[in-house]
This record gives C-alpha cells, sequence and structure tokens, in this order.
C-alpha cells in the first residue's frame, strides 16, 4: 500500500488507541477525506502490535506484577498483589469479550460501523466523559481498584464494542465515576485496554491466518514501528497533562468530531 496512507493509518491508530477521543472514528474519516482504500487486515493486526507494545513498555512494572502474579492466581492465592492485578484485568476483560462474541455471532458488527453511528457515539460519549469528569470526586487512587470496580468498568469497556465510542474514554468515564482521581481513571484504563488490544489482536490474526493473504512483511513492520512510536508518545503526554490538566479539552475535540461526521454522514 502507498507509504504516506501507512503512515497515516498507524500514527493515527497509535495516537487515538489510547487518547480518549476514539480511533473508528478517525480511521473511518481518513478515507472520507482521501479518498483512500482500506488498509487490510494485515496491517491491523500490526498497528494493533504497535499499541500493544508501547502500553506494555509504559506500564511496565504494572505488568510485571500481573504477569508475576499470574501462577499464584491459579494457585488460589488471590491474596497477594499481582495475583488480585491479573484476577481483577481478567474480570475486566470477561464482558467485551462476551459481547464481541455475540456482535460478531449476530452479525451487527459490520452495521454499527456507519459514519452516522459513529458520529453520534463520538459526540454523546465525550459529552458523558465531560459529565462524569467533572461531578465525579477523585478520592480512589488504582491501588485500591476492587472486585466490583473491576466489574463496572468491565461492563462499561463492553459499550466500546459500538465505533466511537472509544475504549479509553467509556472506561475512564466509569472510573471518574467511581470516584478516582484523573491520573489514575487513566491508568486503569491503560491497564485494562492490554488483555483487550490482545483478544481483538489474536481474534485479527486468526482472521489474517485464514483469509491466506498475510500482507506485505514491510508494511506489517512499519506500520507497528510508527504505531508503536505514536502510541507511546500520545502515552506519555496524557498520562503527564493529567496531573494538572482535566479531560475537557478532550471533549472539545470529540465534540467537533462527532459534529464534522455528522455533517459527513447526513450532508
Amino acid at each position: 500500500m502507498p507509504i504516506l496512507h501507512l503512515l497515516l493509518v498507524a500514527t493515527i491508530q497509535g495516537i487515538t488507541e489510547f487518547l480518549p477521543i476514539s480511533s473508528s472514528g478517525h480511521l473511518i474519516l481518513l478515507p472520507q477525506l482521501t479518498g483512500a482504500a482500506d488498509q487490510g487486515l494485515a496491517v491491523d493486526v500490526a498497528v494493533h502490535v504497535g499499541t500493544l507494545l508501547a502500553v506494555i513498555l509504559y506500564f511496565w512494572r504494572d505488568v510485571r506484577l500481573a504477569a508475576g502474579g499470574l501462577p499464584a492466581l491459579l494457585a488460589g492465592r488471590v491474596g497477594e498483589p499481582g495475583a488480585l492485578l491479573a484476577l481483577l484485568l481478567v474480570i475486566a476483560t470477561v464482558p467485551v469479550v462476551l459481547a464481541g462474541a455475540l456482535l460478531e455471532l449476530a452479525g451487527l458488527t459490520a452495521a454499527l460501523r456507519s459514519v452516522a453511528v459513529i458520529g453520534w457515539t463520538t459526540l454523546i460519549f465525550g459529552l458523558l466523559l465531560w459529565w462524569a469528569d467533572r461531578t465525579g470526586q477523585q478520592v480512589k487512587r488504582s491501588e485500591e481498584w476492587c472486585l466490583r470496580d473491576a466489574v463496572v468498568m468491565g461492563l462499561w469497556q463492553a459499550l466500546a464494542l459500538i465505533p466511537g465510542t472509544s475504549r479509553s474514554g467509556v472506561t475512564i468515564t466509569a472510573a471518574r465515576r467511581l470516584g478516582y482521581a484523573r491520573h489514575d481513571a487513566a491508568r486503569l484504563s491503560m491497564l485494562m485496554s492490554i488483555p483487550t488490544i490482545l483478544a481483538s489482536g489474536a481474534l485479527l490474526g486468526a482472521e489474517v491466518a485464514l483469509s491466506g493473504d498475510p500482507g506485505r512483511l514491510s508494511d506489517m513492520v512499519i506500520g507497528a514501528a510508527f504505531a508503536f512510536a505514536a502510541a507511546l508518545l500520545a502515552l506519555s503526554l496524557m498520562m503527564r497533562l493529567l496531573r494538572s490538566l482535566s479531560f475537557t479539552p478532550y471533549v472539545i475535540y470529540r465534540v467537533g468530531l462527532g459534529l464534522v461526521l455528522l455533517w459527513v454522514a447526513y450532508g
């Protein structure tokens, strides 16, 4: 595929995967503005791998803690910190996996990828994030994450299967309503993204394998590298800014993007 289009897709996916501004909204808008063709499943897998590596690197201490706690979790020693974190991440991932399977079986996945749907969800869930950020308390830290909160955030995460909702945006919204401080809400949201991206990447990888068309290796490597760099930069910037800023700038951007998508859909 053209190198410029590949770099655009990888950079947009990398930046928007973790910011609460909807990656699907941007990727739908890209061909509308450029007339470019879909990048294909192979590149989708590659950019997912790139963003996954970025979040693992940025939150390496938490990832190492959860991974190290897996043996204790399997042995039933849930009280250990690593085992508890691993358990909560698994619990928070179950709703989105089940909901995704139901959508696939019902054949609704493609129907939800319309520009109109993405425009409305980008706008509505952006305003919902603003409301939760304005009204939510900041009394909890990520170390206080518990079973109830993992279930609640997991159920909200399942809503992100509707394109335009934004996985990070909706989980941050849930965390802010539960009383987590902004930085801690974003941290929990990012940790929840790891098993979710793993699951979606495995699904895309299986589809690529079944299609018999793995795509050009060079495209996949370039896509993964640029998605990794863009995601790491976006993560670092957002986590730093959240120590002094609210989510309002992202909400303003989402409202603007949602209105543009609705104009494209109905105009």
